[in-house]
């Protein structure tokens, strides 16, 4: 594993560290503040993100733009296992929550948080799961990693970092309360967690 403190485009036995905990810091606070200029503010946001990394990463969100607006914006998270397209092609997989905040989503801004944006088919899920939930008044979409090679009409809203790949590449997300460090590497085989 790399150290906590691996320089960006360093090499370890994980993969090249392409982003380190700072620069994970840096996009995630650019990314709120961005939020905040689209929306004109916080007040009508929920930050919904999705298991497992995708949550983490909405509630670093939302601590920063509690720091700057100065109330908490609401935050949940949004399981769509059972919306996925390739449920029959891959593993069981165990369901994780869906915390919606008290509020709702009815007419409400909800900004959809993941790690990595690849295919698209996630975010599709993760739109069809929302239909089942309620009626916001707008979705946008923010990922750590954007890393193209998308097979729908996706687009993100708020991207940390766009890193092209190759298809054989994995992009791998780690995050500090769910892994032992904040770093995104790029695997060079199949094998690995993300995309």
């Amino acid at each position: 594993m790399p150290a906590p403190n691996a320089a960006p485009d360093e090499t370890t036995d994980d993969g090249r560290t392409v982003l380190d905990a700072r620069d994970i810091g840096r996009a995630l606070t650019r990314i709120s503040h961005e939020i905040l200029e689209r929306n004109k503010g916080g007040s009508d946001l929920v930050l919904l993100g999705i298991p497992s990394r995708g949550v983490p990463l909405a509630e670093r969100i939302a601590e920063r733009i509690a720091s700057v607006e100065g109330y908490d914006v609401p935050v949940g998270s949004l399981d769509v296992t059972m919306y996925r397209d390739d449920l029959r092609m891959k593993p069981a997989r165990a369901l994780l929550p869906t915390q919606i905040p008290s509020g709702g989503i009815d007419g409400r801004t909800v900004v959809l948080v993941d790690d990595v944006l690849f295919s698209g088919r996630t975010i599709r899920a993760a739109l069809d799961a929302l239909n089942d939930i309620g009626r916001p008044k707008a979705v946008r979409l923010a990922v750590l990693v954007d890393r193209g090679h998308r097979e729908l009409p996706i687009r993100a809203d708020f991207v940390g970092k766009n890193l092209p790949t190759s298809l054989v590449e994995r992009v791998r997300v780690r995050l500090q309360g769910v892994d032992e460090v904040d770093a995104v590497t790029i695997l060079g085989s199949t094998e690995g967690e993300g995309a």
